[in-house]
């Protein structure tokens, strides 16, 4: 199987997360995305980060996408650390091809992630443009250290069959949603981001 990987606090979810995902599914060919819903990132300050359990579920309300899977995987292995979570998944999912999805905006701090070199040794990946963030992303510091194993994105769907390092950028999603924002807006308002989910049921766990 062809699986992608995106990580992330998703406080609170929104269709920009999903647009990235359903871009990622048919660009690259995927089978699935796994959305891994983090405790808590270890860049960010966590003070008045959702519960866990809620983040989870209004994910799962969001994308409600039988190709799209929420966990909290990170939570039963106890780890906050992308390495880890992807070394846990490869070593007991042998046969499954990984990639990595991340945001324009991640890879611009992608530098500062604990151990970013190996997990771009791990896993291909894949970065989604974000409005703004697209323009100087690559020309970050791990964007330029990555320069060489960047692949054209016309060879997209190849990119779960490379070894790693391997990336490529995906264009054509262009939203200004963001969670930071929406963040703000619920602190303001009490919006709490469910008009995005339309009120769907949540999925079963898994």
């Amino acid at each position: 199987m062809r699986i992608g990987l995106f990580g992330g606090t998703f406080d609170p979810p929104h269709l920009a997360h999903l647009a990235a995902s359903l871009l990622a599914l048919k660009r690259l060919r995927l089978d699935r995305v796994w959305w891994l819903v983090t405790p808590g990132n270890p860049l960010k300050n966590t003070r008045g980060l959702a519960p866990l359990n809620s983040r989870i579920a209004a994910a799962r309300a969001l994308t409600h996408h039988p190709r799209i899977d929420v966990t909290g995987i990170e939570a039963v292995i106890n780890t906050r650390y992308t390495y880890d979570t992807i070394s846990w998944l490869i070593a007991r999912c042998p046969r499954v091809r990984f990639v990595w999805i991340m945001g324009a905006d991640n890879l611009r701090s992608f530098h500062r992630w604990q151990n970013w070199r190996g997990i771009s040794k791990l896993v291909p990946i894949v970065v989604v443009d974000r409005l703004g963030p697209s323009l100087y992303a690559a020309a970050s510091p791990a964007g330029q250290a990555l320069g060489r194993a960047r692949i054209p994105e016309y060879n997209a769907a190849t990119l779960p069959d490379r070894h790693a390092p391997a990336w490529t950028f995906l264009h054509g999603l262009k939203s200004p949603l963001s969670s930071t924002a929406l963040r703000a807006i619920r602190g303001r308002t009490g919006f709490s981001g469910k008009t995005a989910s339309k009120s769907r049921t949540p999925k079963g766990g898994k």
